[in-house]
């Protein structure tokens, strides 16, 4: 887009924009460490256009990932970048009041991570009640994280993965998310079952697959469409 065709997008009525919330974080010798920006950028994508009139900012990036100094979590992992809270949240506040004054009316954040949910939602809050005398609305939209953790994991139970194989961080139910959106991001040679200290893996990633990956998507998508429509349409 250059401006002149977002403001004649904005003037022909699409007023509502997604903000996608990525992270840049350690995913195992096998993920590249975009993870997270990738499926945010690919799954906001994907969810405009159900929606219709519906634009994708710029991904968010950098979100907080833990203790710098001295290291923690993700961060004691070469590539992770961490930023603090505050920070984070200004800029989400900025982004936000960003299009308000470019002329949106319905700014959408969805989070690809689960260690900043709160945040969004805080920011979230915090700027309606602000703009309660105004047309215009944020909307943190919990479900298209929830996606991912109860009905995806449940979906690939009744497929035969064991609670191992699903794991929390950089297993199968994980890498294949990423396999089905970007197979390019995922180094398959390097699949093993490691330890999380030694390798950033938490799980076992090699019964990933790109068909397992797509039950995700589509639950992710669909959830997350009904969830905005049901907020625009509350706004």
């Amino acid at each position: 887009f250059t401006w002149i065709e977002l403001r004649d997008a904005l003037r022909s009525g699409t007023t509502t924009i997604i903000v996608p919330v990525g992270g840049t974080e350690q995913n195992g010798p096998h993920m590249a460490l975009g993870k997270h920006n990738l499926r945010a950028r690919l799954l906001s994508a994907r969810i405009a256009g159900e929606l219709g009139q519906t634009l994708v900012a710029p991904v968010i990036a950098y979100v907080p990932e833990g203790r710098i100094e001295p290291p923690g979590g993700h961060m004691r992992f070469p590539g992770t970048i961490s930023v603090p809270e505050a920070a984070f949240q200004a800029v989400l506040e900025g982004a936000a009041r960003s299009f308000r004054q470019a002329g949106f009316r319905d700014i959408v954040l969805l989070g690809d991570s689960g260690n900043y949910q709160a945040q969004l939602q805080g920011v979230a809050g915090k700027l309606n009640r602000e703009w309660a005398g105004t047309k215009v609305r944020v909307h943190f939209i919990a479900e298209y994280y929830r996606a991912t953790q109860g009905p995806y994991i449940q979906a690939l139970r009744e497929k035969g993965l064991s609670a191992s194989q699903i794991g929390t961080h950089a297993a199968s139910a994980d890498t294949s998310l990423l396999l089905a959106l970007d197979a390019t991001a995922v180094r398959t040679q390097r699949l093993a079952l490691t330890d999380e200290p030694s390798s950033g893996v938490a799980g076992d990633p090699r019964a990933a697959s790109s068909e397992l990956g797509m039950i995700g998507v589509e639950l992710i998508v669909a959830r997350s469409v009904a969830a905005i429509r049901q907020a625009l349409s509350r706004h």
